[in-house]
């Protein structure tokens, strides 16, 4: 048999693509740490065997190879195996081992050296909601502050500064050490109201890693094709929770999927989300935690519009039942320590933290409370619970600088705030308690004084978020 006669029976095989790419994964993850030729090996035989089920196949797919012809699609699955098998498969990314199979992510290659740590950014792509961008840091990051096998990035996207830069909103990052270095995921919400369908680029500034300075910058080409819209608008109301929930439209790309919805509250800081929905076929879709795309106040009701990332949609699905949640949000309550005896009642629940005792000993400050309200219900285990909790939730701060914590990020400042105890159990039946606050400890309050020192409490922590009736809506007929 001749060239041409092998290739024109290997043309002839059918490429089962999904069971390749399965199984180049598996050789992959079994290969990680043998390098180089082994490695090339060990993919080519998994392939090889997830293709071919025969001896005689087998065998002339190998005296192809050797002859220096391949079947046209083997060799685009085997040109696709790296960017599979590789960084989306360490990260479990089932997004972008989706979007790697519709060649839909875009293969970079920046690279840049500052104060001797070298930083390439490798891959990214644009999906629905999310956008991931791919990179791998050299070992030089070692000679930073961190802990080896941790690498920590100060970093700001479209030149902005700080915290207050929309791309942090929700942003993580996922890191593996490999041979050489490091390799991340960083993975943002997209932070826009309108999502650019054209390419658009993606300014990047790295200010430190693991502490070394060096402004590293990348302009970053991110693209999404057109996705496709299903316009719902079908809302449901909540009169004895004043809430509301407007679902308006469905948007999927080519991995995923985005639920845009509306909130409707009278407290500010409910937090309603949607916890998941089920369809017609019994098909499960969990959400993300969403993005803030439009927050407004009108007739005194707090309206908000989120995008959530959620699996893909499938085409054929009639209708979805939505299940939502209500986190209630209690205001803070608060007393100066220069009372012995105080209680403290929450605004929205019908509780109350009695204090019924407060004594300085040396540096200890321990204060004896209650319970008032509590459910007679509670389990051994939620009692348990609870007690945990009350070992973060009791805090101490200088009233010189209450007003300075920020309500939207309220971090204790710094010596002069105290929230860590340790807490004693003195009846579970009543629920009562003991705190002992070390006040020479890593947390303290400079120059301490009962009379300059509040107690603040927020009940808010110790009830679940509420489940809310679900609902069900038609889809569009186009749909289906």
């Amino acid at each position: 048999m001749d060239n041409k006669e092998i290739k024109d029976a290997i043309d002839q095989i059918s490429v089962p693509k999904e069971k390749v790419f399965n199984a180049i994964d598996k050789g992959l993850q079994k290969s990680e740490q043998t390098r180089n030729t082994k490695k090339k090996i060990l993919v080519s035989s998994v392939a090889v065997a997830a293709l071919v089920s025969s001896v005689a196949v087998a065998a002339l797919v190998g005296m192809t190879v050797a002859s220096g012809f391949f079947n046209p699609t083997m060799n685009k699955v085997l040109a696709k195996a790296p960017l599979i098998g590789g960084i989306f498969q360490e990260f479990d990314d089932s997004i972008g081992i989706e979007l790697a199979n519709q060649d839909a992510v875009t293969n970079l290659n920046q690279s840049l050296t500052k104060n001797g740590v070298t930083v390439k950014l490798t891959s990214t792509y644009f999906d629905g909601n999310v956008v991931s961008i791919t990179g791998f840091v050299d070992k030089s990051v070692e000679k930073g502050d961190n802990e080896k096998g941790e690498v920590s990035f100060d970093v700001n996207f479209e030149h902005n500064k700080g915290d207050n830069d929309p791309w942090l909103n929700g942003k993580s990052t996922d890191i593996k050490e490999v041979e050489q270095g490091y390799t991340f995921q960083w993975k943002m919400d997209y932070p826009y109201k309108e999502i650019m369908e054209d390419e658009f680029t993606l300014p990047i500034t790295i200010h430190y890693i693991n502490g070394i300075k060096g402004e590293w910058n990348f302009d970053i080409p991110i693209q999404q094709e057109k996705t496709r819209t299903i316009s719902i608008m079908k809302e449901k109301e909540y009169p004895e929770d004043d809430v509301q929930i407007q679902i308006k439209e469905i948007d999927t790309a080519k991995a995923s999927s985005s639920l845009i919805y509306e909130t409707v509250q009278k407290y500010k800081n409910d937090d309603i989300y949607i916890q998941k929905a089920v369809d017609d076929q019994g098909k499960v879709y969990r959400f993300g935690n969403g993005t803030m795309i439009e927050e407004m106040v009108q007739e005194e009701r707090y309206r908000s519009t989120v995008r959530s990332e959620m699996i893909k949609l499938n085409k054929n699905v009639s209708s979805l039942t939505f299940y939502p949640m209500l986190s209630v949000a209690d205001p803070n309550v608060q007393q100066l320590l220069n009372e012995k005896t105080f209680t403290l009642n929450s605004e929205r629940f019908n509780l109350g933290l009695q204090v019924n005792e407060i004594t300085k000993k040396e540096n200890e400050l321990v204060i004896d409370y209650q319970f008032t309200g509590l459910s007679k219900k509670l389990s051994e285990h939620e009692l348990d619970l609870f007690e945990n909790n009350l070992q973060y939730e009791l805090l101490l701060v200088d009233k010189r600088y209450i007003d300075k914590i920020n309500p939207e990020n309220p971090v204790p400042p710094k010596n002069h705030s105290i929230r860590l105890n340790k807490v004693k159990t003195i009846d579970k039946k009543t629920a009562h308690f003991q705190s002992t606050f070390n006040l020479d400890g890593e947390e303290k309050i400079m120059d301490f004084t009962l009379e300059n020192t509040i107690l603040q409490f927020n009940f808010s922590s110790f009830f679940p978020a509420k489940e809310l009736q679900p609902f069900t809506i038609e889809l569009p007929v186009d749909n289906r």
